[in-house]
């Protein structure tokens, strides 16, 4: 494969682009179909919270042939610790899926080839905005936009995950997935944790004791939110980042755009409440959702979310992230007014 750097590319490939720049090179020059192509306009994403991402367009063979491109890989640390080869696998059995995903093209699992855990995927048009529904726009775009964000959510637990053979790639923990996800982010606050949070350890407990079985096991997203959707005008154009997607109770994602951490991002006051978003996925779904079961995952929804920020403190004291996250006094009292009401 031959590969030229352009001006554009040697503006924006700066850090180490040009290191990434010989990787990407090497490695796509072992690829099924990749045969006269060359990189082009190579430019740094930003590292976001749990991956870094580098844009470019691979051109060729054809004069017209130019494919819009993502490489995603894992930084040295971040907020979650998830694996680009599920995250390949759950994106590629949703292909012939109705939702708006992204197409992956190429893995680097072990990150031998990419320096770290890499995958790359194709580009979709369009822009995230996750202040959307709370911004300019006139306020009957912004409640239909909300409503679009719903039905989409609806559609992700529609999903059929056992015909598009996802149970070969994620794990099914039938009726025990509310203790499931709460083994599992109990284990990573133990893990990652610095100093006791006795707020925590009051939640656990509070979830452990409040846990119901769940009713049925759907495609959970884990993070759904309009920061993770792709808006080309007012179209959906893509539904990204299925780093943390797993097999689940649906509530687990309704717990999370309804939790009061979240508000700015799914919900309108005076125009499009927490009651309204259900009350439209109900529709959708056909799932009645009972208070006290949508209240557990509120909760963990928010338990979860000051765990990541555990998270983050520790890679950023061990060198690995940049920015210094710790469970916010904000979040601590949301968690606390979540599991005892809020007071006077």
């Amino acid at each position: 494969m031959t590969t030229t750097v352009t001006d554009t590319e040697t503006d924006t490939a700066t850090d180490d682009g040009s290191t990434t720049l010989e990787r990407l090179t090497r490695f796509l020059a072992t690829q099924e179909g990749t045969a006269g192509t060359r990189i082009a306009d190579l430019r740094r994403a930003g590292a976001g919270r749990s991956r870094e991402n580098w844009l470019f367009d691979l051109i060729g063979p054809g004069p017209d042939d130019r494919e819009p491109l993502i490489l995603r890989s894992d930084p040295d640390g971040g907020l979650v610790d998830t694996s680009r080869a599920v995250e390949f696998a759950v994106l590629r059995a949703l292909e012939p899926s109705p939702l708006p995903t992204p197409r992956v093209r190429w893995l680097d699992a072990t990150g031998e080839q990419l320096g770290s855990p890499s995958l790359l995927m194709r580009r979709e048009p369009g822009a995230c905005d996750y202040r959307v529904v709370n911004g300019d726009r006139p306020l009957p775009v912004r409640r239909a936009l909300a409503e679009t964000f719903c039905d989409l959510l609806a559609a992700v637990h529609a999903t059929d995950w056992r015909g598009l053979g996802l149970a070969e790639v994620l794990t099914d923990p039938g009726e025990q997935a509310a203790l499931h996800e709460l083994d599992h982010w109990e284990q990573v606050l133990r893990h990652d944790q610095l100093e006791a949070h006795p707020e925590l350890d009051l939640a656990i407990d509070w979830l452990r004791s409040r846990a119901r079985p769940s009713r049925r096991t759907v495609l959970v997203h884990a993070d759904f939110k309009p920061g993770n959707i792709l808006l080309d005008g007012d179209r959906v154009s893509s539904l990204l980042d299925w780093e943390l997607a797993h097999l689940g109770d649906p509530l687990e994602d309704l717990g999370w755009v309804t939790q009061p951490l979240r508000a700015g991002e799914h919900l309108i006051e005076g125009s499009w409440s927490a009651a309204d978003l259900v009350a439209r996925y109900t529709a959708a779904t056909g799932l009645e959702v009972d208070a006290d079961e949508l209240r557990w995952w509120v909760v963990f929804s928010t338990f979860k979310t000051a765990v990541m920020q555990v998270s983050g403190l520790r890679a950023f004291l061990e060198g690995r992230a940049d920015e210094p996250y710790r469970p916010t006094r904000r979040v601590l009292s949301t968690l606390l007014t979540a599991l005892t009401g809020p007071r006077s």
